[in-house]
């Protein structure tokens, strides 16, 4: 706008004068007016395509001026800078190339103009004051747009110095140490807080002198894989710190240059530490009472046995007449020793399976055999609870390679628990099926149900679901010796239930021989299809 002002007074000024007539000078000058309006009115735009279309209006004027006034050798010749100075004008570095490269154009113009144009004729002292005009606005210009990128420059210097300084507290004030590193680990710098072993002596000095010497090729090889792969983690022990411990994260910046970030791990060492120690003593403890049940069982069955059998003698009253209540009372012996025989012989079984002593009598039987053994055993429980026990098995042979005993257990188990759960009037039924080489045992029961929670915590040792009375029946070893059992044959248990719609246990265990391969016999061709060539 102040080009504008100081190209329309001068006109004026030279009209009223008498020095400038009515010609190609006045046009050039309008012109130049024209521009410095039309570039102040886009000068309110921020957009890039404003200040595109404001330096292409200052082009053609400039070179417009610059044709009427006789080119590079008229005195409106500096006008050829004006592009440039619009540019300067705008505050805005990406918009200086184009400036230069249209005062370039206009310039261009004002050769060939000079050259190849008509020569006006100028009054002496009109020239000289246009030339004077035109060098003075283009001064004004490009002064403006210079004194305006200075004062771009140093605010965006002193917002850079302070945007700097924040980024540098930030980095002080974070809670892990951050090095710049070379590959060979000489520290460039380091930033924010410093472990135990790193308080002093960083300024170019090496990062493996901190660390101690059995650590350094850990720290080392982090060192060139970081550079190799990317990134790389290790931990080590400060060398000025022997009892901490610290993490070190090293990330690949360029081929020469890697960031590390160390981390004072010391307290989450200590806690792993304890807890391995905890967890290392927990399993000493349950090995040794694994041992000790163990080793107890001639100990503990032996006079059970004994128990068992004098109370058997006296209740079948084998060495003469005894009075009833003392052959009730041996009765209830016996029937107390052979429950207390039963619980014993599966605490047994479920320490020596913790212990990892428990060996499996693998034999080749029928599978279906060991299950019709245990449903007769448990048919007479089944007449007197009032369920009805029935068994599914298959017309074939069902071969396994197993244990024979560990198969009856499950079954005899999983039996047990779907009586104890279903009350009288209800089913139990037992399935034995073949799947590949797969045997699957599978038992379901129309009793009480599960809920979920005591289905989270089925088949561990010693839980148990169910009321008061239902879990006095037992010690909770049923299902966690069966899952142990399965487990043995390389198989899994499985248990579907929900309240009040009874409980399904599925065992699957890889033990059944392969079926064998029906062999290939290849049939004759018919005879007329056989050809014999001569």
């Amino acid at each position: 706008m102040g080009w504008s002002v100081a190209v329309a007074g001068a006109t004026l000024a030279l009209t009223a004068s008498g020095r400038l007539g009515q010609g190609p000078e006045l046009t050039a000058l309008t012109l130049g007016a024209a521009a410095g309006l039309v570039g102040g009115l886009l000068s309110a735009f921020t957009a890039g395509a404003a200040r595109t279309l404001a330096i292409l209006v200052w082009t053609f004027a400039a070179a417009s001026a610059c044709q009427l006034t006789g080119g590079v050798l008229g005195p409106l010749a500096a006008w050829a800078l004006a592009p440039l100075a619009a540019a300067a004008a705008f505050r805005k570095a990406d918009v200086l190339p184009l400036g230069a490269a249209a005062s370039v154009g206009a310039a261009g113009l004002g050769v060939l103009g000079a050259v190849l144009g008509p020569k006006p004729v100028l009054d002496a002292d009109a020239g000289a004051w246009l030339s004077l005009l035109s060098l003075a606005t283009v001064a004004l210009g490009l002064g403006a747009g210079l004194v305006s990128l200075a004062g771009v420059s140093r605010r965006e210097g002193r917002e850079r110095s302070d945007l700097e300084h924040q980024l540098i507290q930030l980095l002080e004030s974070q809670p892990q140490l951050l090095l710049g590193v070379q590959p060979g680990g000489r520290i460039l710098e380091s930033f924010g807080h410093r472990p135990g072993g790193f308080e002093r002596g960083l300024a170019d000095g090496n990062l493996l002198d901190f660390i101690t010497p059995a650590d350094r090729t850990a720290v080392e090889e982090a060192l060139q894989r970081a550079l190799s792969e990317g990134d790389a983690e290790t931990g080590f022990t400060p060398l000025g710190d022997l009892h901490g411990r610290c993490e070190i994260t090293i990330r690949r910046a360029s081929n020469l240059r890697l960031v590390a970030a160390i981390r004072d791990a010391r307290a989450q060492f200590n806690r792993e530490r304890d807890l391995e120690q905890a967890r290392a003593s927990a399993e000493q403890q349950n090995a040794g009472k694994s041992r000790f049940l163990a080793n107890m069982s001639h100990e503990l069955r032996t006079p059970l046995n004994a128990i068992m059998g004098f109370s058997d003698i006296m209740r079948q009253r084998l060495f003469g007449p005894m009075p009833d209540r003392y052959v009730e009372y041996a009765e209830l012996i016996h029937e107390s020793g052979a429950h207390l025989l039963e619980l014993i012989n599966d605490v047994l079984d479920m320490s020596k399976i913790e212990a990892e002593r428990f060996e499996l009598a693998r034999d080749m039987f029928d599978a279906r055999d060991a299950v019709s053994a245990v449903l007769r055993l448990m048919r007479g429980q089944a007449d007197r609870a009032g369920v009805s026990l029935r068994g599914v098995l298959p017309p074939e042979a069902l071969e396994a390679d197993a244990d024979r005993r560990a198969i009856k257990q499950i079954a005899l188990n999983l039996i047990s628990n779907a009586l104890k759960f279903t009350p009288r009037g209800g089913a139990v039924t037992v399935t034995v099926q073949g799947v590949g080489e797969v045997l699957e045992l599978i038992v379901t029961d129309t009793g009480v149900g599960i809920s979920a929670e005591d289905l989270d915590r089925l088949g561990r040792p010693f839980e148990q679901a169910g009321d008061a009375s239902q879990k006095a029946a037992g010690a909770g070893l049923g299902l966690s010796l069966v899952r142990a059992f399965a487990k043995l044959h390389g198989g899994e248990m499985t248990i579907e239930s929900a309240l009040g719609e009874g409980t399904t246990v599925l065992v699957r265990m890889p033990v059944l021989q392969a079926p064998p391969a029906p062999a290939f016999e290849p049939h004759p061709a018919p005879a007329n299809d056989v050809k014999v060539k001569a």
